[in-house]
């Protein structure tokens, strides 16, 4: 029998094992924080990420390793690397975790992205307006997500306080995009080589959040699926890939950029639970064990609600047919992704509709309409 050691106890963890029993892997998590949703389905290690003892317990117990968040220490990934398999590869995890170097791999692939300055001063800062233009968005090179450690700056006078806000350390100023509508790309690499991908998913976001993923993407063209198809290819084959990458993107006027990548399975592949097969968690399983790779196969129509800070009781959710409920067993908290519902439908037209009224019964029209 199969032990995954995962890094990370969090949601990720607990929908990768909950994809992976059906195919008769068990599980291990190794996560500082005890009582973490991942921990009621697997034994947990609770030690800091940098405990090199209990890292060797944990990667004696394992067969291979990955990871369900990009903040994972890469130091503890490439010391894992040197006692046991793992997945994706240190290299990509680094890349990922410093906006820097990831836009800077993206532009050597020829992958487009909005203008970027890297800023080590508020003098820096100044200078690079020049090149951005305002407005432009402050970013902290390292440990950003769910729009944490970015800040938007429209005139001059923005720019000192940006720089206080966000702690002096190093940053990237972009230039700011005025997309027509965001979208993701996942994709699967195995040991092989061989890729496949699932559709382009169009998301939408409230405080930084996303908070709804419509797939396929509406008006989604086949040219605009090839094209983020090539760049998803270009990053797994640079990085000798193996696993699910997401690559966040904008579209504007027809034209993809690519905003950021991550190194795992991703909150915007969720509907992929009801809405195709294989979905992303057995996928990425698929993968870094070697197992066959099959390109994934679209059922209808889907959309992802993420709950946020809150939730309604499970049979109010459920008492709609096309609703799937999937809750991470963690307490409520502002700003807290606590579950999400996938709804799946039969066409576009039919999916809005169970979407509104879904929406409305909840009282989250505002955050995803």
């Amino acid at each position: 029998m199969t032990t995954i050691g995962i890094l990370g106890a969090g949601q990720l963890g607990r929908m990768l094992a909950l994809a992976g029993y059906p195919l008769g892997l068990t599980f291990h998590f190794y996560d500082p924080t005890p009582g973490s949703p991942a921990g009621q389905l697997a034994p947990q290690n609770v030690a800091a990420y940098d405990d090199r003892i209990a890292l060797q317990r944990f990667a004696a117990g394992v067969d291979l390793v990955t990871y369900e968040f990009e903040n994972v220490p890469a130091q503890t990934v490439r010391f894992l690397a040197q006692l046991v398999p793992v997945f994706p590869p240190p290299q990509a995890l680094e890349t990922a975790q410093d906006r820097l170097v990831e836009k800077t791999l993206f532009r050597q692939l020829g992958i487009p992205t909005p203008q970027f300055v890297t800023v080590d001063s508020l003098e820096d800062l100044q200078a690079a307006v020049h090149q951005t233009g305002l407005p432009a968005v402050l970013k902290t090179r390292r440990l950003g997500y769910d729009g944490k450690g970015q800040a938007v700056v429209r005139s001059p006078d923005d720019l000192a306080p940006a720089w206080q806000r966000l702690g002096k350390q190093n940053l990237i100023l972009e230039s700011f995009v005025a997309f027509d509508r965001e979208l993701s790309v996942l994709a699967a690499r195995g040991p092989d080589g061989g890729c496949v991908f699932y559709p382009l998913v169009e998301n939408q976001h409230r405080e930084g959040i996303l908070r709804l993923s419509i797939a396929p993407a509406p008006n989604l063209t086949p040219m605009l699926q090839q094209t983020a198809e090539s760049y998803a290819a270009a990053i797994l084959e640079k990085l000798d890939y193996t696993g699910v990458l997401a690559v966040e993107l904008f579209e504007r006027d027809g034209v993809l950029l690519a905003n950021e990548m991550a190194p795992r399975v991703h909150n915007s592949g969720h509907w992929t639970q009801n809405g195709a097969h294989p979905d992303q968690f057995e996928c990425h399983l698929r993968a870094g064990l070697g197992w066959p790779l099959t390109q994934p196969v679209v059922t209808g129509f889907s959309a992802m609600i993420n709950l946020i800070g809150d939730h309604p009781a499970a049979p109010e959710i459920l008492q709609n047919p096309a609703a799937h409920l999937h809750l991470y067993a963690k307490s409520p908290r502002p700003g807290r992704k606590l579950g999400h519902i996938n709804l799946c439908a039969a066409s576009a037209s039919e999916l809005q509709a169970v979407l509104q009224a879904v929406c409305r019964n909840l009282f989250l029209e505002k955050v995803c309409l």
